[in-house]
């Protein structure tokens, strides 16, 4: 068992929301209407017979039995990730760019800048990417890597006309490029810098689960994130980048009870299973999660989160306006229906502003469009085929 193996991260945050719910659910069932004043007498919930209490009392127990025993069984787990890794064709502080290899188009894949490259090269049965590179393709992947000293000074500007820009430029042929989550809005700027200077280092674009208006579906949760961005400015000054527990905690406002739940269902698995190996994989992979950069925390959290900056049209890299309906390229966009961290409508807000587009829906969450047990025909089929159709 990998001694890190610490999951769920925060693990006190997850037990402690998991028992926030508990909680709630009892006190809601409990009838405190000769206690309350007058005025909310009617918001109460009607008094349950002791026998409907001590039932909702067992299944709450159930409940916390399962997730307890989800999480044990998760860190007994016996996997550990042996991949090798391709080879680096160009390098530039923590980051570098992969080479995958195979015969056919080239895409570059850009992951977000908070979690680590190697989701789209999860285990060998889970790859998109090996699985492209054997079917005509030629992906390379860019790994932004751990911010050191230098990339903790970094602004999304420095990243995306700096450093994604020279990956680019180290490429030998024009390529696809393939932004996944907040990669999809790196890859999006780049390819309208691309366009603007005219060199045709970009020949289409594929946006995977990113977002667009982060206050289409939940404005109210989008802006809780960017609201407890002041608490962290005494860590953003002190390490230069907003820590992965942090940025965690962050998250889970917007999905609270998500994380309990999918270990409940986990402790129900068959744990031979390959379903149950590739969840070990993904928590693994989640929980080796990168911190942030300060600057661009400040930028990402307080702008797009909290001012909607992106769909507002506000957003700007080096100087140049981000705007998708600029883009002439060839597009591509995926959207998960059952994507609790990007919501549907928070992408298809992306799609519906750009002029070339061809729109898949897979019925799959954010991580497991990408590598779950059904990635095959939801996201890596349709998206090899449209870029073998580019001509």
């Amino acid at each position: 068992m990998p001694l890190s193996r610490r999951g769920p991260r925060p693990l006190l945050l997850h037990l402690s929301l998991a028992w926030m719910k508990s909680s709630g659910s009892v006190a809601a069932s409990l009838n405190w209407n000769s206690v309350w004043p007058d005025f909310l007498r009617a918001k109460a919930e009607p008094a349950r017979t002791p026998q409907e209490l001590e039932a909702l009392l067992r299944e709450i127990q159930r409940q916390d039995r399962a997730l307890i025993a989800g999480i044990a069984a998760y860190r007994r787990a016996d996997y550990i990730r042996r991949l090798r890794e391709p080879p680096a064709l160009w390098d530039e502080g923590e980051s570098r760019l992969l080479d995958y290899g195979g015969a056919g188009p080239a895409v570059l894949f850009v992951p977000s800048l908070v979690n680590r490259a190697y989701i789209l090269d999860l285990m060998e049965e889970a790859s998109m990417l090996r699985w492209l590179a054997a079917r005509g393709v030629h992906p390379y992947l860019l790994d932004w890597g751990w911010p050191g000293q230098i990339e903790r000074g970094f602004s999304l500007t420095d990243y995306i006309a700096g450093r994604l820009e020279r990956a680019l430029a180290a490429l030998p042929e024009p390529v696809v490029l393939a932004g996944y989550c907040m990669g999809g809005m790196l890859a999006l700027a780049a390819a309208l810098r691309a366009a603007a200077a005219g060199h045709g280092r970009v020949r289409a674009l594929a946006l995977l689960a990113t977002p667009w208006d982060f206050h289409a579906e939940d404005s109210a949760s989008a802006r809780r994130v960017a609201e407890a961005l002041p608490l962290m400015e005494g860590v953003l000054r002190f390490s230069g980048t907003l820590p992965i527990d942090a940025l965690n905690t962050m998250f889970a406002m917007v999905d609270p009870f998500g994380i309990g739940d999918k270990y409940r269902d986990f402790a129900g698995q068959n744990k031979a299973s390959a379903r149950a190996r590739r969840f070990v994989a993904m928590e693994d992979w989640l929980a080796d999660g990168v911190p942030l950069a300060a600057p661009v925390a400040r930028e990402a959290l307080a702008g797009w989160y909290g001012a909607n900056t992106a769909a507002r049209g506000e957003w700007r890299v080096a100087g140049l306006a981000v705007d998708p309906a600029r883009l002439s390229l060839p597009a591509f966009c995926a959207t998960p229906a059952r994507d609790r961290l990007v919501p549907a409508a928070s992408a298809r807000a992306l799609a519906a502003n750009l002029r070339h587009v061809t729109v898949i829906e897979p019925k799959a969450g954010h991580i497991g469009m990408v590598a779950g047990t059904h990635a095959e025909t939801a996201l890596w089929q349709p998206f090899k085929d449209w870029v073998l159709g580019l001509s």
